[in-house]
């Protein structure tokens, strides 16, 4: 134990930096990958076939090994953190893709002709009432997926990618050494702390952006 305090007192500023880094690769992914799934999902959601197709695609990315998708985007990508954002982006698809459809499927149909009855086109319909209404189901969806590539970035480490996963693959790389296993030790737990404190903010935003009458 005195091993492990010892080795973050003394590496807490490269801590704090792989951290910042780790959460921003995993923030952008997902805002990049929820960006595109929203897109999909609304061009899909009242075609069964379309959403089938998409999703469908959106599952066979997510059963690629992470090292073999890494492996097939270094070459085109090379090193860093193009190829780690593109793989984390992909892998984030599924979960924020699928509730956006259930999410814009879920919408009473009552609820659009009243508002299409009033004069609102559908852009309007969109985002004044759809859109709102399937917010808490996106969100549980961005949620899953923030969950899901915490973890896959670590991995990202294979391709020279930022975040923890330089310190835990670092670690195991030097087993036998003093601090190899506080170093891989500190690695992993702090990317599920961040994992959870993340989530705990999700949790806020969602009291914050979603109304009262949907949350009751």
């Amino acid at each position: 134990m005195d091993t492990l305090w010892t080795f973050v007192v003394h590496r807490r500023h490269q801590l704090l930096i792989d951290s910042y880094l780790h959460v921003s690769a995993v923030l952008q992914s997902v805002l990049i990958a929820t960006i595109v799934a929203v897109l999909i999902g609304i061009l899909v959601h009242r075609s069964p076939l379309g959403s089938s197709i998409s999703t469908a695609v959106a599952s066979a990315i997510l059963t690629v090994p992470s090292f073999a998708l890494l492996g097939l985007l270094i070459p085109i990508l090379g090193l860093g953190v193009a190829p780690t954002v593109t793989a984390l982006v992909l892998y984030a698809l599924l979960p924020i893709l699928r509730n956006t459809i259930i999410g814009l499927s879920s919408v009473d149909p009552a609820v659009t002709d009243a508002a299409r009855g009033v004069g609102m086109n559908r852009l309007r319909v969109l985002t004044a009432i759809e859109l709102p209404l399937a917010w808490p189901a996106i969100l549980a969806g961005i949620r899953v997926s923030t969950q899901l590539i915490m973890g896959i970035l670590a991995i990202a480490a294979y391709a020279k990618g930022p975040g923890l996963g330089n310190l835990i693959f670092s670690g195991l790389a030097r087993l036998g050494s003093p601090n190899a296993v506080p170093q891989a030790l500190v690695g992993t737990v702090l990317i599920v702390v961040l994992a959870l404190v993340l989530d705990g903010i999700y949790v806020l935003v969602g009291r914050l952006t979603t109304s009262r009458g949907i949350r009751d």
